[in-house]
């Protein structure tokens, strides 16, 4: 379904990568056997390519494997890497999902985006423009030509659009998460949106600039709030009663699992930090939205769901029943379900801003992030941690977690959490209090923690200020 290898496949693909020319047969042959597969099927594989300069290259080696086989093979080119797994979905549901090409992919999202935005009352209202980072990759080529599609509901201004930068080179959605400012080569007035793609465009950050000038970042936690509160506003006018869940990891800002869980009642679950926990988990909702902080994410709809909300749109108690019915349709059309979505998330959160009549101040104010702090710890073995809960808490080596436990009671508001890196030696150490001065203290306090019993190397962590 184009959707996140499922964990199983995972140590295939990982015999089949460390496995010595000699032994490839070998490694092949037990795939098909463990999972008993008919070598008679038809099969095909769909390519695609971004921008960088070993792309190409790459994408022929791909089609020399396949013919190597006697398959069969469709290149589609440059692709975002979002819009190839639309196109695994549209191809093994029929066309289903949608027609199996980019124009088919243009079509169908401009259509849902445009009927969603026509039912807004502020949709002729005089509409400032968003301005894009395309982080001088594929996102910026195929939001060009997406474009003419939006218009005139969408007024579109590309910076960094792959001409003369490089890719996410002091641009891109990592750089303006990280350090926590705008990219550059981006012109920025005073309360405009500007919202920053990564690289493949399956990221996607919002940000402004307030009128003293100072940086105020929109991140995963911050649309995933402005989408879930949307949906379940819908949700109550249509009077269906579906199992709806919010999935963040432990970097979630403790704010907006406190305003979904509080205040729009909605339950909120926490996974593994890596996008295919998010995804998997979410899966077991009716409704299930999940994006990590740093902007990638989606929304899941269930068979069981989709099927309810459809049928409602004719057959609705009332007027206001089947439009919100309606506009629920829309959104799981321009929902890119397979994975998250720069180019498809944009157009979901420009639709809500516009039907709710939200400027990107007001959306900013739904709740304030609580001040965190996140470092890391050089290890001589990442190995000795081990962590339960969603990696909320570690269970080795012994003492850390209770020491950590009696940190974390000195501070106001606050909580803090340590996880192995997944690719080198450090320890990462993540906390948020009251104050940016507490929890720059907090996770300086943490950080001794894990040096003294986890093993640190190099000099003892050093206090911020």
């Amino acid at each position: 379904m184009g959707e996140m290898l499922v964990q199983e496949w995972e140590v295939y693909a990982t015999n089949l990568a460390n496995a010595e020319e000699h032994e490839l047969q070998t490694a092949l042959t037990n795939i098909i056997k463990e999972e008993t597969i008919n070598m008679q099927d038809e099969s095909c594989v769909v390519i695609g390519r971004d921008t960088r300069p070993s792309s190409e290259n790459l994408s022929l080696a791909v089609i020399d494997g396949v013919t190597a086989f006697e398959s069969r093979y469709q290149d589609y080119g440059l692709v975002s890497t979002p819009q190839l797994h639309y196109i695994v979905c549209c191809r093994n549901t029929d066309g289903r999902y949608g027609e199996p090409t980019v124009e088919g992919y243009y079509q169908k999202l401009s259509k849902a985006f445009n009927d969603l935005v026509k039912q807004s009352p502020n949709s002729e209202a005089d509409k400032k423009s968003l301005s894009i980072d395309g982080a001088n990759g594929i996102g910026a080529l195929k939001i060009r030509e997406m474009e003419q599609h939006l218009q005139p509901l969408l007024s579109l201004l590309l910076f960094n659009d792959g001409s003369k930068g490089k890719l996410n080179h002091a641009c891109g959605a990592d750089y303006v998460k990280v350090l926590q400012k705008a990219p550059e080569g981006i012109d920025m007035k005073p309360g405009e949106r500007c919202c920053s793609f990564d690289g493949d465009a399956d990221r996607i950050v919002y940000y402004y600039k307030d009128n003293e000038h100072r940086f105020h970042l929109l991140d995963g936690d911050k649309i995933a709030t402005l989408i879930s509160t949307f949906i379940k506003e819908l949700l109550v006018k249509v009077d269906l009663t579906l199992n709806m869940g919010v999935v963040q990891t432990a970097y979630a800002n403790g704010s907006s699992t406190r305003y979904l869980e509080e205040i729009m009642k909605v339950p909120v679950y926490c996974a593994k930090t890596g996008v295919k926990h998010l995804h998997h988990k979410a899966q077991e909702f009716d409704i299930g939205v999940y994006f990590e902080a740093n902007g990638h994410g989606t929304v899941l709809f269930s068979k069981r769901a989709e099927e309810q909300i459809r049928q409602l749109v004719d057959t609705g108690t009332s007027e206001e029943s089947r439009k919100a019915a309606q506009m629920l349709k829309n959104v799981i059309d321009l929902i890119n379900q397979t994975v998250g979505d720069a180019i498809s998330d944009m157009l979901v959160i420009e639709a809500i801003l516009s039907l709710k009549g939200l400027s990107v101040e007001k959306w900013d104010e739904i709740y304030t992030d609580l001040p965190n702090r996140q470092l890391k710890v050089k290890v001589a073995d990442r190995r000795v941690i081990e962590t339960t809960n969603a990696e909320r808490r570690t269970i080795k080596p012994p003492g850390l977690q209770e020491n950590i436990d009696e940190i974390v009671k000195k501070y106001h508001m606050s909580r803090a959490f340590v996880r192995p890196s997944g690719t080198e030696d450090v320890v990462r150490v993540y906390a948020e209090a009251d104050t940016q001065e507490n929890a720059d203290a907090l996770a300086h306090e943490v950080c001794l923690a894990v040096f003294h019993r986890a093993g640190g190397v190099g000099d003892e962590p050093k206090p911020l200020r």
